[in-house]
């Protein structure tokens, strides 16, 4: 699995956020400039982000967005099956039946398996709030993904 820009911007933004969340609503252009990332393209992870339940939007002066959830309920796992639609390894473990006309007697398909659990077991249980606390205890404000 490779995590594409849109998967690093949006756990990068919910950080953002994370920290930020005793702050009420946050803009856009506040997260863009923090984080060097075009508004633009925060725009459209929002939406995905927004229709997930993640996050609470507010319109008007006072606008922006901030967390609909604590940081510690809010996993890296969800995150990137929001924005990349599967933490799979292989095609064929994307979907809960593999589709795979092999699947029968593959002799790859356990370690695949093996991988993808290896995956998913450790995103599953990295919240924003477990990576704030280990920058927190390194004494770096300053994360990067």
């Amino acid at each position: 699995m490779k995590v594409s820009t849109k998967g690093r911007y949006a756990l990068r933004m919910l950080l953002d956020l994370a920290e930020h969340n005793n702050e009420g609503f946050i803009s856009l252009k506040e997260i863009a400039k923090r984080q060097s990332i075009s508004k633009q393209y925060l725009e459209q992870i929002v939406s995905l982000l927004h229709t997930s339940n993640i996050l609470r939007a507010n319109r008007g002066k006072q606008g922006g967005y901030m967390l609909a959830k604590s940081p510690a309920q809010i996993t890296v796992a969800q995150i990137l099956r929001i924005t990349e639609g599967s933490l799979a390894p292989v095609a064929c473990l994307d979907d809960e039946d593999n589709q795979c006309e092999r699947d029968g007697f593959c002799k790859t398909l356990p370690m695949w398996q093996g991988l993808n659990n290896v995956i998913t077991d450790y995103l599953d249980n990295v919240n924003l709030q477990s990576i704030l606390d280990q920058y927190q205890a390194q004494g770096s404000d300053n994360y990067m993904i």
